[in-house]
């Protein structure tokens, strides 16, 4: 149990020192904010600093923390090096990135932010990668929580409607139809805030459920600093790409231009986003330990790793009743409070990419009632059995952490052009990089290559990234 509390320390006391080395990097100053200057009343609305701290927290959260850390508890408690490093060197600096570049572009999609830093060609792969990531998003988290809904009615001994996957699933798609389109204040801004909160007294429930039983001991890392996964999966990459969410995660860019879009002051950066992702991590630290010390590694492989079934169980484990409704809670609420960001984002991203002014009902509808159709084509064939949920969602991972990569080296741009010390984020971006090349290589669902292909190839391509980038700084003056 040490060594949990240390690494807890370090997070927090990351957020306070290298979180403001980050900030001091970029510099914020007095500039008047998008929010302030378009103030457009649908996706330019300024929002007080806690409410757009919890908003943040939840639109990058949802059930990643959970479901990631608890997956990762698989290899054992050296996942709390890659939860705590990871958010503090890797996420962390991302996620402050990704949201003050948006907000000093007009709160610009990623899409657009990787353009401006890396060409026109990047902007292009970028925008066509960043939809069709954030459908699939929202459409698993349609898919998902439907499922869930279904089974709590069926569980009950319900047999009419409400037992119907179907019926959900239509009732999800419905509500993210309206907080897709309406003004991101009118729901999102209302509802998150407290679902946020939820999360958070979540995770601080199971953390003094664990540390006041006896039965539950932490272990150290220190006497287990070893490969504990049950299937002898190896930790790199496949641990680094797995917890995402609790340590850096692409997705978490597509959704920093949310709330780049609301702030009032560039000071609030850090609290915002380099703080929304330390609050991630702490989160994902505490599922983790719960995975760690409540269940033997074959058991916790056994129940699914992270899903449904071992939240509501750890819940029910460390909270009794009250655990049980937070679980169904988070577990059915969370994913739908990432859907529905998900196809607003996505919305944003087309609006950027043709130019399409969001202030009128019409141009809103034009892009949100196809997006949306996607999104129900998706989910409804699998309701019907036509599409494989797995196929869905069977790329998400590998996606996810290679839109991270390319956000920090457009982030590495920004920082050369600003005479800045760029190694920053280049240094994270190389790591990056070697983490999604090798893990391309060597998974199941795309090359299948053996490890002693993939280490050594993912390493050179890294460094090959790395040398790209500082030919192209050779190229072109500062300050550009």
């Amino acid at each position: 149990m040490i060594s949990f509390f240390i690494c807890l320390l370090i997070l927090i006391g990351g957020y306070f020192v290298y979180g403001k080395v980050v900030e001091n990097t970029f510099a914020p100053d007095d500039r008047e904010t998008p929010a302030v200057r378009i103030n457009d009343g649908v996706d330019y609305v300024v929002m007080p600093q806690w409410k757009l701290f919890l908003v943040q927290l939840l639109n990058i959260a949802g059930l990643g923390p959970i479901f990631g850390a608890l997956t990762g508890a698989l290899w054992g408690p050296v996942v709390f090096l890659w939860i705590t490093f990871g958010t503090i060197f890797a996420g962390g600096v991302h996620d402050y990135f990704s949201g003050m570049l948006s907000e000093r572009n007009e709160g610009a999609s990623v899409s657009e932010i990787t353009g401006i830093y890396l060409g026109n060609t990047m902007k292009n792969v970028m925008r066509v990668f960043s939809v069709v990531l954030l459908v699939m998003v929202g459409t698993v988290f349609a898919v998902g929580p439907a499922g869930l809904i279904q089974l709590l009615f069926t569980n009950a001994g319900v047999t009419n409607i409400l037992s119907n996957k179907m019926f959900w699933l239509i009732v999800i798609l419905a509500y993210y139809f309206i907080a897709t389109f309406i003004s991101i204040d009118k729901i999102i801004g209302k509802i998150y805030p407290i679902f946020g909160i939820c999360l958070i007294i979540m995770a601080l429930g199971v953390a003094i459920g664990i540390l006041t039983n006896s039965n539950y001991v932490i272990p150290e890392i220190w006497s287990n600093f070893t490969n504990m996964h049950p299937s002898g999966t190896p930790i790199w990459s496949f641990m680094f790409i797995t917890v995402a969410c609790g340590a850096i995660s692409g997705f978490h860019a597509t959704q920093s231009p949310l709330m780049a879009r609301c702030m009032k002051s560039e000071r609030q950066g850090h609290f915002v986003f380099y703080g929304a992702m330390v609050s991630e991590g702490i989160i994902a630290l505490i599922w983790a330990a719960a995975g760690c010390s409540i269940y033997e590694g074959a058991t916790l492989l056994e129940m699914g790793g992270g899903c449904p079934a071992t939240v509501y169980d750890i819940c029910s484990k460390t909270m009794g009743s009250v655990g049980l409704v937070l679980a169904m809670l988070g577990v059915i609420a969370c994913p739908i409070t990432s859907g529905d960001t998900a196809f607003r984002s996505a919305r944003l991203v087309l609006a950027d990419w043709f130019k399409i002014d969001q202030k009128p009902y019409k141009n809103r509808l034009i892009l949100c009632v196809p997006v949306l159709a996607v999104g129900a084509f998706l989910g409804i064939g699998n309701a019907l059995g036509k599409i494989d949920y797995n196929v869905i969602w069977r790329y998400f991972s590998w996606t996810n952490q290679t839109l991270a990569m390319i956000v920090l080296w457009a982030a590495s741009m920004f920082l050369f052009r600003e005479k800045k010390n760029y190694w920053l984020t280049a240094v994270p971006a190389t790591f990056m990089s070697a983490v999604s090349m090798t893990y391309f290589i060597c998974a199941p669902e795309c090359l299948n290559l053996s490890t002693a292909i993939a280490y050594p190839v993912g390493l050179v391509l890294a460094a090959v990234f790395l040398g790209l980038f500082i030919a192209a700084t050779k190229r072109q003056p500062k300050n550009a």
